[in-house]
C-alpha cells in the first residue's frame, strides 16, 4: 500500500485502500468532474470539488481528456462498484484517525507566548501548552523549542467539532526516578517480645509499688497528725 509516498499499480478494486497515490488517465469530461482510468476494473470519478484546493468552475480549466494525473483514492464502495478520487493530496493524519494517547513526531511551525503550534501532518497544527512543553515550569516557550524543531508529541486531546487537536510533549518525559524506599524496621523477634513485655510488666509493678508506698507514707503522716491532736487535747482537759 501506498499512501501519499510512492505511486501504487493496483490491477483490481480490492487492492484500493483510502489515501493511496495513483497515476490514471482522464477518459472523459463531464460537467461535474472527470472519469479516470487507474488501471483496474471501474474508472474513478474525479469530481470538480476534488479537482483543486481552489474553486473550480468548469473542469477543462483543469483537465482535458488524455491528460495524464496523479490522484489519491479518496473513497471506496466496492459493493456498488464506485471509485471516487481527489487531486488534492490528503492529510498523512485525518480528523478519524486521531486519538488520545497517540505519539506522533512533527515540526514546530509557529510560536507563541502560550505555546507552540506542531504540525503532525493533520489538517491543521496541534498545540502544545506553556504548560505541557516540559516539566516543571517553563518561562517562555522559547527557552524550549524553535521555529523548525522536530517534535515528538503525544496526542492529549482531540476536539474534532472545534477542529482542535491538543498536545503535550511533556507527557513524554520520563519522570524522575523514584527515591528508593526506606528499608523497613526488622521484625521483632518472639524472644525480643517477650523482654519487652517483661520489662514493661515490671515498669509497671515498679510504679505500683510506688503508688502503695506514697499511700503508706500519706497514711503515717495522717494518724501522726490525729495522734498530736489527741495529745494536746488531753493536756487542755
Amino acid at each position: 500500500m501506498s499512501q501519499n509516498g510512492e505511486i501504487a499499480n493496483p490491477t483490481t478494486m480490492q487492492e484500493l485502500e483510502p489515501k493511496m497515490k495513483l497515476r490514471g488517465r482522464v477518459v472523459k469530461i463531464e460537467l461535474f468532474g472527470a472519469f479516470v482510468d487507474i488501471g483496474v476494473e471501474r474508472e474513478g470519478l474525479l469530481h470538480i470539488s476534488q479537482l483543486s484546493d481552489q474553486r473550480v468552475n468548469n473542469v477543462r480549466d483543469v483537465v482535458s481528456e488524455g491528460d495524464d494525473v496523479t490522484v489519491w483514492v479518496k473513497q471506496i464502495d466496492r459493493k456498488n462498484g464506485r471509485i471516487d478520487l481527489t487531486m488534492i493530496e490528503p492529510v498523512a493524519v485525518g480528523w478519524n484517525d486521531l486519538t488520545e494517547g497517540q505519539v506522533h513526531t512533527g515540526t514546530v511551525t509557529r510560536i507563541e507566548r502560550f505555546g507552540v503550534f506542531v504540525d503532525i501532518g493533520a489538517e491543521r497544527p496541534g498545540l502544545v501548552h506553556v504548560s505541557e512543553l516540559a516539566m516543571g515550569y517553563v518561562n517562555s516557550p522559547n527557552d524550549v523549542v524553535k521555529v523548525g524543531d522536530a517534535v515528538e508529541v503525544k496526542v492529549i486531546g482531540v476536539n474534532r467539532k472545534k477542529r482542535q487537536i491538543d498536545l503535550s510533549m511533556k507527557a513524554l518525559e520520563a519522570p524522575d526516578a523514584a527515591p528508593e524506599a526506606e528499608e523497613e524496621d526488622e521484625m521483632p523477634t518472639a524472644m525480643a517480645m517477650a523482654l519487652k513485655r517483661a520489662m514493661e510488666g515490671a515498669d509497671a509493678d515498679a510504679k505500683a509499688q510506688r503508688r502503695r508506698a506514697k499511700a503508706r507514707t500519706a497514711n503515717q503522716e495522717l494518724d501522726s497528725i490525729i495522734a498530736r491532736t489527741l495529745q494536746q487535747h488531753q493536756k487542755r482537759d
